[in-house]
Formats: C-alpha cells, structure tokens, sequence
C-alpha cells in the first residue's frame, strides 16, 4: 500500500450530487479511513460580502485557489492542514479545523480541478454532470429546506449564476476520468430516486476494469439494463458504462463480481450482501432507499483508490 493518502477529487456544479456520492464512498471505505474535504471552505468572501461585490461563489476569484494547491500538495504529501470553514447555514465563516489526511482523502466542490496545480494533485477525478433541469431540482429542494431559501430565491440564484457555470463549472469535465450522470428515465423530474438511470463515462487516462467479457455486443448476458458503448465525450473516444435504474440485484452482482475479482481486496467493500451501504440514500420523505446505479458508482469510484493505493 502506497505511505502517502489515495486523493479522489469530485468535482461538478452546486447540488450536482457531490456531498451524497461523496458520503457514499465514505460509508463503503470506512469513515475512520476517509478524510473528507469540501473546496466551498475556500471561500474569498462570506454571503453578504458577495453580494455587495456582485460575485458568485462559482468565480474563481470568490476562492482561494492557491490555499486549495498547497493544501492539495500537503495533504498527498500525508501532512496536517489547518483548512477553513464556510457555514452554509449562516453564510459566514466559522473557526478553522485541524486536518490529518487519512489513508483516503476526498475533495469535493465547484472548482477543484481550475489549476494545472490542483488536477495534479488527484489520483482519480470524477466530475458530475446530471441534466440542468434535475440539478436546479435538486437545488431548489436542498436550498428551500437546508439552507433557508424561498423557491424563488434559488431560482434567481440559478439564473444569476449561470454565466459562471458555463464559463467555469462546465468546462472542467473535460479533465475527469470519469464522467457520471445520473438522469430519470423520461421528463418526470419527479421520479423515485430509486428509478434514476446513470451513465459513467470511462476516459482512457486511468486504466479502466475490463467490462468486456460481460457487457460485449455479442451475447451481452446482462440485458438492456448494464450495457457498454462507445461513444465520444467533448469530441473524444470513450466507454460509456449504461446502468438503468431497473436493474434487477442479480444483474448488479454479476458486474459486482467482475471488479471483486480484478481486485481482490475490494471484496471486503463491495458485496452487496456484506456492505449494505452500498447505494444508500434518503428519500424526500426521510426513508432509506437503495439505488443500484448508485451502489455501482461507488464501486466503480471505490475500485479506482484501491487500484491507485496498491501502485
């Protein structure tokens, strides 16, 4: 196992899906493994400071990029940082905190990946891309009953925003090796989380787990609902990994064992039988669901640190 922390980075617009996936893999690798860090802590100006200069959080230039590099080459290099805290339920600053990376460090936030500094610095990179219309969704629900917004107000917040997504958000999936985009499976926004559909788009910068002898076009056991095409991404080759959000357990263990088995250590993680964490979620009415896509993503994610710690 490498001396220094296997660093994931987890990149995508805001209510994109990063602090769930994120939990996730944490839940699946151990909390006490995992050192969890969110790049909204780098915050140049609070709430009210924003507003009266006209600035997003989503601008660069509302964060502290280069604390975020030398955090990102202490941490790799297995040494404590003393990282700020942005309260989103206040909007102001809190205290900072004494961190120690643990075998497993996780960032996620907007702009983690804006510097040739910080995308070095990772040993996976997954961005999150799921459509603008379920995105502002997910927003609108986290933000009117987190965060204190009136649905209007996180409405105009997306509209306002929106220049900075397109210019800055967007533009850094082209450096993720993976690209995951979780979407309902017609114009119901209102689907079942349990019924989303993902799509995990495989660059070739990391070596991906062979998915061929079960996902080949020619006798392809699994079915329609875990299938693999090629397809292009921001103008380039890639595996497209298709999971409907109808798989059957049985067809999520097939390919469950094929990255058991290409990782042997990753066993201890990813049974679904074994780690019912896996694919955890709350529902909108506080009920525990599990989604297969979801369960599938993590393992996937989860296969890439274990891979990057044994190299």
């Amino acid at each position: 196992m490498n001396e220094r922390p296997v660093i994931l980075g987890i990149v995508g617009d805001s209510a994109a899906g990063k602090t769930t996936l994120t939990k996730g893999i944490a839940q699946v690798l151990g909390a006490e493994n995992v050192t969890i860090i969110c790049t909204d802590d780098y915050h140049r100006y609070d709430r009210a400071q924003r507003a009266e200069k006209g600035i997003s959080a989503l601008h660069p230039d509302c964060n502290y990029l280069d604390i975020i590099e030398q955090h990102l080459a202490l941490l790799r290099a297995g040494q404590a940082i003393l990282k700020p805290i942005y309260n989103h339920s206040t909007g102001k600053f809190d205290p900072p905190e004494y961190i120690e990376p643990r075998q497993y460090v996780i960032v996620e936030g907007l702009l983690g990946y804006t510097t040739p500094e910080m995308r070095d610095s990772y040993d996976v990179k997954v961005y999150l891309a799921p459509p603008e219309s379920l995105r502002a969704t997910w927003k609108t629900k986290r933000d009117t009953r987190k965060r204190g917004y009136s649905e209007e107000q996180v409405l105009e917040q997306l509209r306002k925003r929106e220049p900075d997504s397109e210019a800055f958000i967007r533009p850094q999936r082209r450096w993720a090796d993976a690209v995951v985009i979780f979407y309902p499976p017609d114009t119901d926004l209102d689907e079942s989380n349990l019924l989303l559909n993902a799509n995990l788009i495989l660059r070739p910068t990391i070596p991906h787990p062979d998915l061929t002898t079960i996902l080949s076009s020619e006798g392809n056991h699994l079915g329609s609902a875990i299938r693999l095409e090629l397809d292009r991404d921001m103008g380039k080759p890639v595996d497209v990994l298709k999971i409907d959000g109808h798989a059957t357990l049985e067809q999520v263990r097939e390919l469950e064992k094929l990255l058991c088995k290409e990782v042997p250590y990753l066993g201890q993680f990813c049974s679904l039988e074994g780690n019912q964490e896996l694919g955890k979620l709350t529902g909108t009415t506080g009920e525990t669901l599990q989604s297969y896509p979801l369960a599938l993503t993590q393992l996937l994610i989860t296969y890439h640190m274990l891979k990057a710690s044994s190299s």
